[in-house]
């Protein structure tokens, strides 16, 4: 079992729960997932951008370039209403999910 999250709907969650809290640019959000993760899940940018824009198409989020000075020019994004609908959902979806493995995987009693 490797490191690198390779499922999309796995990775499109993780990305509107850090868009929870605030806008980001791409390589923010690529290490506040490592660093929350403790290192279990890293995002390339091959892997990262592609979901980014394939969300904002979605419609669950939104993004604008922000230029500051003495800096590169960074593209932020941010939860839509819709992507703050869709990330409930997925929570529960998941919280569903982790229980279910969670009962599996304790040992069977005799």
């Amino acid at each position: 079992m490797g490191n690198e999250l390779d499922k999309r709907g796995s990775a499109e969650v993780l990305i509107l729960a850090m868009l929870e809290a605030r806008p980001r640019h791409g390589y923010e959000l690529a290490q506040l997932i490592e660093q929350r993760s403790g290192g279990a899940v890293d995002f390339h940018a091959a892997s990262l951008y592609p979901l980014l824009y394939r969300l904002e198409r979605r419609g669950l989020l939104a993004a604008r370039w922000v230029e500051k000075a003495g800096e590169r020019r960074r593209r932020f994004y941010r939860l839509t209403a819709a992507g703050r609908k869709a990330l409930a959902s997925e929570r529960q979806s998941w919280a569903r999910y982790l229980d279910a493995m969670q009962a599996l995987l304790r040992p069977e009693r005799s």
